[in-house]
């Protein structure tokens, strides 16, 4: 029998012929990658091991995103921490402020993720590279010690569910809207401790910025990892950025799969993740006169350019609703530049936008809009849990970036139909 995508990039990894579902392995890590929140706990167990320096400077990739610019006192110290850890062991790859950009927008961007590699990183919403067909996913930060000092780490290869879909997108749908609806079909539980891999001819058709989108939450359905099988879409992105060589691997057509689910999106319209679980997805015209009081476009889901354009296409010629705040975070500066070059931002604070330099800031409560008690929220981040973005009372509601700007304008759920004529 043969093997999936992901058992493939395992065995490579573990030096083995093949490797099967439930298997425990050592790994050989190609990155280990750290922010400003786990980052400080891995560097303290890092010094207790007793190695003189990191197993590898240009591979273990130190990125402040979470809170800064440092928004206090003790996010300035925990920042610090990992500057001067970057000093002590002269790492290639530390990005300062005014430098740097969300995790999970950077890296890809950068050309330090390629195809068939595996990477780990102390955050959960490390499985976003698999859209570029990379095997990664989240660890602890214990884990990361380890694997700074060691490069490689132990993992059991996860079962595999294999995601199809046909027909063609109707406009405004998009990877956000892919994932809340198949995360909406399959529960917060549907794939526990196992690979989405996704596929079939919409798939085919979708940028790299809606793969690495559909990658970021497949965590939100339990998975250890999401995976797109890499092809062309997949060559054009990584050829002169990728910084290290990458290697395409494919599922076998006698693969075996957990399970199958082979959906028709020819009719899907843009999803809305209603509170207090990213299952509880709905198409927007469901979604009833849902009143918002704060719209957040950006974070590691929908912080790209292309997140960017679709937004401001909506945006442009029209004022964000008197009783709303919208928030732009641009994913890194290289996209923050390019929407300036392309006058997204000029559209965004005509329309009355607040644009934020790169910051995981609202997404996790953090700052940059934290909510009071009975505010509620449309964002375009990964997670709506209760208290996610403030107060354990106010809500937060899910969706892509068409969804968002429609709503910032009309100051009430609303799909991008509604101001786009």
């Amino acid at each position: 029998m043969g093997m999936t995508i992901t058992e493939k990039i395992l065995a490579a990894h573990a030096g083995a012929d093949r490797v099967e579902p439930g298997q425990l392995v050592n790994v050989k890590v190609d990155l280990a990658l750290g922010n400003d929140i786990t980052a400080p706990v891995a560097i303290r167990e890092f010094e207790k091991i007793g190695v003189e320096t990191v197993w590898d400077r240009d591979r273990v990739v130190l990125v402040p995103d979470h809170f800064v610019p440092n928004k206090d006192i003790k996010s300035a110290e925990q920042a610090l921490q990992l500057k001067q850890f970057a000093r002590k062991h002269n790492l290639t790859y530390y990005y300062e402020v005014g430098r740097m950009g969300i995790e999970h927008c950077l890296l890809p961007e950068q050309g330090l993720v390629g195809p068939g590699d595996l990477v780990i990183g102390a955050d959960s919403h490390t499985c976003t590279y698999g859209g570029l067909g990379a095997f990664s996913t989240g660890v602890g930060s214990t884990d990361l010690a380890a694997a700074m000092a060691l490069g490689e780490t132990w993992l059991k290869v996860p079962e595999s569910i294999k995601f199809v879909y046909r027909g063609e997108l109707p406009r405004w749908v998009g990877g956000k809207d892919l994932i809340l609806y198949t995360i909406g079909q399959i529960g917060v539980d549907g794939a526990l401790y196992m690979a989405m891999e996704f596929t079939g001819p919409v798939i085919e058709r979708l940028s790299m910025d809606g793969r690495l989108t559909m990658a970021n939450m497949a965590v939100e359905a339990g998975a250890k990892n999401g995976i797109v099988p890499p092809d062309e879409v997949t060559r054009r992105y990584v050829e002169g950025r990728a910084k290290r060589p990458y290697q395409f691997y494919q599922s076998d057509p006698d693969a075996h799969y957990a399970r199958v689910y082979d959906f028709d999106v020819s009719k899907l319209e843009p999803q809305v993740a209603f509170p207090h679980l990213p299952e509880n997805a709905r198409p927007v015209s469901e979604a009833g006169e849902v009143t918002i009081d704060q719209v957040v476009i950006g974070s590691c889901t929908n912080g790209r350019l292309e997140d960017l354009r679709q937004a401001a296409s909506v945006l442009r010629g029209h004022k964000v609703n008197d009783n709303v705040r919208l928030i732009v975070i641009p994913g890194t500066q290289q996209v923050y530049m390019d929407a300036l070059r392309e006058g997204l931002v000029e559209v965004f604070i005509e329309a009355g936008a607040a644009v934020s330099t790169p910051t995981c800031g609202p997404c996790l409560g953090g700052y940059m809009g934290i909510l009071a008690k009975g505010e509620r929220c449309l964002a375009t981040t990964n997670r709506n849990f209760v208290g996610r973005m403030g107060h354990p009372e106010s809500e937060v509601y899910l969706a892509g970036p068409a969804v968002a700007a429609a709503s910032a304008v009309l100051g009430r759920i609303a799909g991008p139909w509604e101001v786009v004529k």
